[in-house]
């Protein structure tokens, strides 16, 4: 069942049982705002043993929290028993927890207002203690209660307060604001791992733009970052981007930003990371070097957040190719073709087509490269070949680091048209003049 049916089995087993339960958290506040829920989750005064024996599928996800995840065999919710938390010592997690009864305690204690809703599946009555109501209504993002205590308990709170206002496109009210600003070395203490996963969803779940303007405003951005926020005042050549510098270029890239995936929200985030180092002026300003430089800066970057390879190979593809569009007209037919046969290389367009958008606006040469992308078939793109290391050795020739080079320079030939047969695929390398035996 879907997680919706799967929440409502799970209330309806909870009452049944003589239980309170609501749902809870992101799901109410989407509700209420017209928008589809990506989680359904849902608060208790059960407590984790009763769960347990209530859902015997279940698992614990933090017995110490109360945390229990419920499963059938295409979804799962996590249910959780209302609680009051204790200190938190590390900026994560709070040192211990007391279980509750009354759904007021239980909200109280959670970030935001627009998160503290508790809603009655069967009726629709909203349980608001935390006036969260309001706060959507007026689209205001507010810590509940203290702003300060809420962003010392869970430093990541930080992140997450920009996340909603840009998603959701809300103000964050200025104490909250102001709070997030006094706190913002907190976030160094956070984990790589949430903070990348944060700076996702800011990327790729709406309003990346506003978000990233948001971590600058709060001074998240140079914690966090700080190779972005050196974009800032790096001017550009007015005849190539008369928008402005480097990071007004950015961040009208990231506005344009629609259902990215997160290789092509990183690709787009850090193309440019490389011109600040290299800026220099000569007869122009010129960023002599900055995508070799972009793609170093990339790979610390992306280590330090703990990508893994494979997103962090296709990122780093992404700026080490961004300046070939340019080039798509002179090209030679071999080259075009393995250009346009990287992997994944929808991803490399769309950036093209967001990085002119962002600039000069001329789309010339991303039109030049989806035609062609569009008119040859994978066979052209990547035919067979039609010599292997093991042909030349059987011809003769000597195993070495030439071979590549070769191999290479028969490929060129094939895609080019001028050969088509192993046969005249010999007779090149012949031609061409390696040492044989």
């Amino acid at each position: 069942m879907t997680p919706e049916l799967l929440a409502r089995a799970i209330i309806d087993t909870l009452h049944a049982s003589g239980r309170q339960a609501y749902l809870v958290g992101g799901c109410v506040r989407d509700v209420l705002l017209g928008r589809e829920p990506q989680d359904f989750d849902v608060a208790t005064d059960a407590t984790p043993d009763q769960l347990q024996r209530l859902f015997p599928q279940s698992g614990l996800v933090g017995a110490h929290f109360g945390v229990v995840l419920v499963r059938d065999r295409e979804s799962q919710v996590e249910v959780a028993t209302f609680r009051s938390d204790r200190d938190y010592a590390d900026g994560r997690r709070p040192s211990s927890v007391h279980f509750e009864t009354d759904p007021r305690e239980d909200a109280i204690r959670r970030d935001f207002t627009i998160n503290g809703l508790m809603m009655d599946s069967d009726t629709g009555e909203v349980l608001d203690f935390v006036g969260g109501r309001a706060d959507l209504a007026n689209g205001i993002i507010r810590a509940i209660g203290d702003p300060d205590t809420r962003f010392r308990e869970d430093h990541l709170r930080l992140l997450r307060g920009v996340r909603f206002a840009a998603r959701l496109g809300f103000e964050i009210e200025p104490a909250t604001f102001e709070a997030i600003r006094r706190s913002h070395a907190l976030i160094r203490t956070v984990s790589a791992e949430r903070v990348r996963d944060e700076l996702v969803r800011i990327l790729t779940e709406g309003g990346a733009r506003r978000g990233f303007e948001l971590l600058d405003a709060t001074g998240l951005l140079s914690e966090i970052l700080p190779e972005v926020a050196a974009m800032k005042g790096v001017a550009q050549p007015p005849e190539f981007h008369p928008e402005g510098d480097v990071w007004v270029h950015t961040l009208l890239l990231l506005e344009k930003l629609d259902h990215a995936s997160p290789a092509l929200a990183w690709g787009a985030l850090l193309h440019d990371v490389g011109k600040p180092s290299t800026f220099r002026i000569a007869e122009r300003i010129r960023f002599d070097g900055h995508v070799e430089a972009g793609v170093e800066l990339t790979h610390r970057i992306l280590e330090r957040l703990r990508f893994s390879r494979e997103d962090a190979e296709q990122v780093e593809a992404l700026v080490d190719n961004h300046m070939k569009f340019k080039d798509v007209p002179q090209m030679r037919e071999s080259t075009l073709k393995r250009f346009l046969r990287l992997p994944k290389f929808e991803e490399h367009l769309e950036l093209h087509r967001l990085d002119c958008l962002a600039s000069h606006g001329r789309l010339e040469n991303y039109e030049l490269a989806r035609r062609k992308r569009e008119e040859l078939s994978h066979e052209q793109l990547r035919p067979k070949p039609l010599l292997t290391g093991r042909d030349l050795i059987a011809a003769g020739y000597i195993p070495g680091p030439a071979f590549s080079e070769i191999l290479s320079a028969v490929e060129d030939a094939q895609l080019e048209g001028r050969i088509g047969t192993r046969e005249e695929a010999l007779e090149f390398v012949r031609q061409s003049g390696p040492a044989a035996l």
